[in-house]
């Protein structure tokens, strides 16, 4: 089953079921997107680790006393 399969039959599904189901559902689709998220930036500072792009504990708090609350 293709992408445009796949998207026409979970559309189907979701008109189908009750609230419950679909909201489920959403948690779930969410759930995934943050981790999603979250699993690129881990990669994204293994790399600079990997780089050798780090800060120590001092240049660290230097740089997080300069932030501006927001």
């Amino acid at each position: 089953m293709n992408a445009i399969e796949l998207k026409r039959e979970l559309h189907s599904f979701i008109d189908q079921e009750d609230d419950r189901t679909v909201e489920m559902l959403y948690q779930m689709v969410q759930s995934y997107r943050i981790q999603k998220r979250k699993d690129k930036m881990i990669a994204e500072g293994e790399e600079d680790i990997k780089n050798g792009r780090l800060y120590s504990l001092k240049e660290a708090k230097e740089i997080m006393d300069k932030w501006e609350p927001k």
